[in-house]
């Protein structure tokens, strides 16, 4: 086994998803996940997708993003909105409250640590 991994979702089967209905704020926002590494120490890194919608979010864990296309706004409860495009990246850190609002299907690239 090697040490090397690259992050190729034509070797992993995307999981499909989407907000909680308790979250969803508006649209139909659908999600594909394609989890590439999955760490007992709870690390996480892949692709994950979703199609136009807006809905609640709550981050316990810590998240490194870095989006690949499309275009969405991620608004911090009590903060400001951002608009995050190809090219941006950005880190949501334990304990951010908010929404987030894909305006176009947006792709992104992430690594989670519990």
């Amino acid at each position: 086994m090697t040490a090397f991994l690259s992050v190729d979702i034509k070797t992993v089967e995307p999981e499909s998803g989407a907000p909680a209905p308790d979250r969803l704020i508006s649209g139909d926002p659908k999600f594909r996940t394609w989890n590439i590494e999955e760490r007992d120490s709870g690390l996480y890194a892949g692709i994950w997708e979703s199609t136009p919608g807006k809905w609640r979010i709550v981050y316990d864990e810590w998240e490194f993003c870095h989006i690949l296309s499309g275009v969405s706004v991620i608004t911090e409860e009590g903060g400001a909105a951002r608009t995050v495009k190809a090219g941006d990246s950005f880190v949501l850190r334990p304990g951010f409250k908010g929404n987030w609002e894909v305006l176009e299907t947006t792709r992104k690239e992430y690594v989670i640590k519990l």
